[in-house]
């Protein structure tokens, strides 16, 4: 399998792009305005103590208080065996916690130091915890445990045992480390290398939070270019290509310092098209605020968002199959387990997710369409669980959520509708503004244009970001006439050849 990762960036906003046989199977977005916050550390401040939820919530400083579960006490990890079992531990949240109680160790205005787990989402702020962890390339370092902890999915029994004696006579007094899937079958060195670098950064860390006041932030992590390529960019990743040149630089830095010998699959985009356009990425994002997911074979997804919920509806659409209804619906459903798969990954959806796959008779088949499923969950970063089929033909499986979906993400609640529908939020449509700009600068004759804007859109165009539109004329010598239509819809932009007002917007979208 060709895997391949393609960072697009620039100052407002970084997109990250996975690849496996050229097919788009990941997608993550940073901006500028938005920045990520899980993994950050905070020194925050208890403002509620709750016994009746056993749990806290914490001043942080954010427009939401932190919500802090007495399942993610630092105290709850203390008889844990095998940090190997922490994510277990996590997503029970219950083997000691039956014995603790979590006003024994908080009170309010009690000042802590907890990182963020999850994102704010809808009306809810972050989750965090008092487990610190900080991921190095290789293991990932928990301060304040003794323990020694091995990735599940290094199987090898030889292999765990190495790496168990390795990291017993490296690692320090008082810290908890787990080696990462990637430290499968590294040498001692590579292991020394992140130990040296996590205990310098944990050292850091206390220091800062021992001279700040709560609420502070103490840490954050890495820009998502550099975490992704921390997380991501292995011995199985053929090529990653940037077409940033300050991303570029910062990212042969990392590698200099951790795997100087991947190095040379870092390249450096220098096409005249955006990245995205040329590797056929941009029209594929357009898909994914759809709700309606076409399969090859002519069958259907219907993927539907509530707060707490995601269900996924498959119908056999324009398939009709050239044996019998069995096997037709067999057939659709097969094809769908993997798309489902493919579609959790590319919207990043969690929480609990129905499937109502297409009703079978026949047993082995359904057991059939089950195995594609997992099978091809294997390769998702999250942690996913699937059940067996219900009585009723729904699968029922949950999916790791630290924030909020792609979907979400760049849309916001409409002042129209109270949140009953979801339109596309002012910076997205700035976005796709200024790749429609890019367009037709790379490709298009004539420079001199007109556009029309929805009058909001516009406020927001020229008033706040002016100074982008401007950068854009500069770069593509444009000339840009902007011109205020009450009758467009907010997402809505029309383009014009200002000589002849021939309406070129449909030659330019993706």
């Amino acid at each position: 399998m060709f895997k391949e990762i393609i960072i697009n960036s620039d100052p407002n906003e970084t997109r990250v792009a996975v690849l496996e046989d050229r097919e788009l199977t990941e997608i993550l977005v940073e901006r500028a305005d938005r920045p990520h916050m899980v993994g950050d550390i905070y020194k925050g401040k208890v403002n509620a103590v709750l016994p009746g939820m056993q749990a806290a919530f914490v001043e942080l400083g954010l427009p939401k208080t932190a919500f802090l579960h007495v399942s993610d006490l630092a105290e709850s990890l203390k008889d844990i065996e095998d940090l190997s079992d922490l994510e277990e531990h996590r997503r029970r949240g219950k083997k000691r916690v039956s014995q603790l109680k979590i006003e024994d160790f908080l009170e309010k205005g009690q000042e802590i130091l907890v990182q963020v787990t999850k994102e704010p989402i809808s009306t809810k702020g972050p989750r965090v915890t008092q487990q610190i962890s900080l991921p190095g390339r290789y293991l990932v370092f928990m301060p304040g445990l003794d323990h020694v902890g091995v990735s599940r999915k290094i199987e090898g029994r030889d292999e765990r045992t190495r790496l168990k004696q390795i990291i017993s006579e490296i690692k320090p007094k008082n810290a908890g480390i787990i080696v990462r899937t990637a430290g499968e079958a590294k040498p001692k060195k590579d292991f020394v290398s992140d130990v040296k670098h996590l205990t310098k950064l944990w050292a850091k860390i206390e220091k800062k939070a021992s001279l700040v006041k709560a609420p502070s932030v103490v840490h954050s992590e890495v820009e998502m270019s550099i975490g992704l390529i921390r997380d991501l960019f292995t011995e199985e990743v053929n090529q990653v290509t940037v077409d940033s040149k300050d991303v570029y630089e910062e990212v042969l830095d990392y590698l200099k310092n951790f795997t100087p010998e991947l190095r040379g699959r870092i390249k450096l985009y220098k096409g005249e098209k955006p990245i995205f356009d040329s590797f056929g990425i941009e029209a594929e994002i357009e898909k994914l605020m759809q709700r309606k997911v076409w399969l090859k074979k002519g069958g259907y997804l219907c993927i539907d968002q509530a707060e707490a919920l995601v269900a996924i509806d498959v119908n056999t659409g324009r398939f009709t199959g050239k044996k019998n209804q069995e096997d037709t619906i067999f057939k659709t459903n097969m094809e769908a387990a993997r798309e489902v798969a493919r579609q959790l990954r590319l919207r990043d959806l969690g929480g609990i997710i129905v499937i109502d796959f297409i009703d079978m008779e026949i047993e082995s088949n359904k057991r059939a369409v089950l195995d594609e499923l997992r099978t091809n969950l294997r390769g998702d970063r999250s942690r996913t669980k699937t059940f067996e089929v219900s009585p009723l033909g729904l699968v029922e499986m949950t999916r790791q959520r630290q924030g909020p979906s792609l979907y979400h993400y760049f849309t916001e609640e409409c002042p129209m509708c109270a949140g009953g529908g979801k339109v596309y939020s002012l910076e997205s449509i700035m976005r796709r503004l200024e790749r429609l700009l890019k367009r037709i600068g790379h490709v298009g004759k004539d420079k001199n244009i007109r556009v029309k804007l929805n009058p909001e859109v516009a406020v927001y165009v020229l008033e706040e970001n002016n100074h982008r539109v401007e950068a854009l004329e500069k770069q593509h010598k444009l000339r840009i006439d902007f011109k205020d239509d009450p009758q467009l819809k907010r997402e809505e932009i029309r383009i014009f050849l200002a000589k002849t007002g021939s309406d070129i917007t449909k030659q330019y979208e993706t």
